[in-house]
């Protein structure tokens, strides 16, 4: 158990496993995380409204991102008080709700030696081979014309095994084995029949209960229809589609339900934001790179009676804690790996340093986060990549670059990272959630 009892590893991995099954697209899992946030008494707010100026518990989405804060613990007032006075700073844990993929045409129905296949086009640096004789469902989302005649967005889930990108035998290629070449426009087209079928738009407007015609345009992706477990001898790890970066996502959820049960020493606005696009760029009208998590925080602010100048101030009381996964040491691979930095499953969470700012972190914030491990009474981890390898990177540096704010990188040891089935460990879950609500949340030693 961590924090302080609050989190265990059942009840962390259970919940995972659950988020994880109601969340195949980014969509799903903004609307997964809007109930769990509802269950704990936070309002949805819709950004065209006028925001409450009351302090409370309040989330509001946009597609596939989502931010949720609670004001309760700084109260009415806050953001007027004299210059001489401090105002409140935000406590952030960013992450983003995407993962690579593949997502379905515009036009995608067409015929091949007989068999009816789907065009599709990878989203994400996902790992081609992983797809391969899967049987996949479809989710997303669907933009319909309504009766009235405006634009309505209605969300779709088939579990079905629908799809399946069926690989070569190696009869007919023996040096597969040798090393598999996977082109993303031949070999990852799935196909669904033989026999002549609806149209993808007619299928895909009897799952939304609408008329083909009616049907505009789609997100429409592919997700593995093998559900999430536990495995592992001990169940001592957890197994499943989408590990990066919904298990950021539903830590930072659980975390931020319990920041708000047990609130700060001191004031400060424990607030989530879960990005769509991370794994593309995050260049869009929700990603990472845009002015929607600096506009929700301005917004905030004004609705408490605050001024631009309060807002900066309090910019410059905030950390942020960006969350992605993080490369545990490959049993299979080690050399891969920094040798002063292996990194252990079920060895607590990932302080993640690259000095060329891949990643966000710097001393300042590093120690914000050991202190919140600290608090929370975890161990930490630290990586590092090896100095002759390329480092990805997060939505961390552009945050902290559209803010601010002192900014760290973190994350929780993952295999097969980008695969279509990630493996994590089942205690990492519970002290990533107890370190985030810790950081949300900070008290004195």
């Amino acid at each position: 158990m961590f924090g302080s009892g609050r989190f265990t590893t059942d009840s962390a991995a259970e919940g995972l496993v659950a988020y994880l099954s109601t969340s195949p697209s980014p969509f799903h899992a903004v609307e997964s995380t809007v109930r769990l946030l509802e269950e704990a008494g936070f309002v949805r707010l819709d950004e065209v409204d006028v925001w409450p100026t009351a302090p409370g518990r309040y989330v509001t989405t946009r597609g596939g991102s989502l931010v949720a804060w609670s004001s309760e613990q700084v109260g009415e007032g806050a953001f007027t008080k004299a210059s001489a006075e401090a105002v409140p700073g935000f406590r952030i844990v960013g992450a983003h709700t995407d993962s690579p993929n593949l997502r379905i045409k515009p036009r995608p129905d067409h015929e091949r030696a007989g068999w009816q296949m789907l065009g599709v086009e990878p989203y994400g640096g996902l790992l081609l081979n992983s797809w391969l004789d899967r049987d996949l469902g479809l989710s997303g989302r669907v933009s319909v014309r309504q009766a009235d005649g405006s634009v309505g967005t209605r969300l779709f889930q088939c579990d079905e095994p629908l799809l399946r990108v069926s690989q070569l035998a190696i009869h007919l290629d023996r040096s597969t084995n040798d090393g598999l070449t996977l082109n993303k426009q031949a070999h990852m087209e799935p196909h669904w029949a033989l026999s002549q079928v609806p149209t993808f738009a007619e299928w895909l407007a009897d799952q939304v209960g609408v008329e083909a015609l009616d049907v505009l345009a789609w997100d429409a992706m592919t997700h593995d229809t093998q559900a999430p477990a536990r495995t592992g001898l001990h169940h001592e790890f957890v197994a499943g589609a989408r590990m990066d970066n919904l298990a950021t996502s539903f830590a930072a959820t659980t975390a931020l339900r319990d920041a708000v049960e047990n609130p700060a020493d001191e004031p400060v606005i424990p607030l989530i934001v879960l990005f769509d696009h991370e794994e593309i760029g995050s260049m869009s009208e929700r990603g990472a790179f845009s002015a929607y998590l600096p506009t929700v925080l301005e917004r905030i602010v004004l609705a408490l009676g605050g001024s631009r100048d309060a807002l900066h101030r309090s910019l410059a009381r905030t950390v942020i804690a960006s969350g992605d996964m993080a490369h545990a040491t490959h049993p299979n691979y080690a050399d891969r790996h920094e040798p002063a930095h292996h990194i252990a499953m079920n060895g607590g969470p990932v302080l993640k340093v690259n000095t060329n700012l891949r990643y966000a972190t710097d001393a300042v914030g590093a120690a914000h986060f050991a202190a919140a491990c600290r608090q929370a009474g975890v161990p930490m981890q630290e990586f590092v990549v090896r100095s002759d390898l390329p480092c990805g990177s997060t939505v961390g540096p552009m945050t902290a670059a559209l803010s601010g704010a002192t900014t760290v990188d973190f994350g929780a040891p993952t295999l097969s990272m980008h695969s279509i089935r990630e493996l994590v460990g089942a205690a990492d879950q519970a002290m990533y959630a107890a370190a985030l609500a810790a950081f949300l949340a900070p008290r004195g030693a």
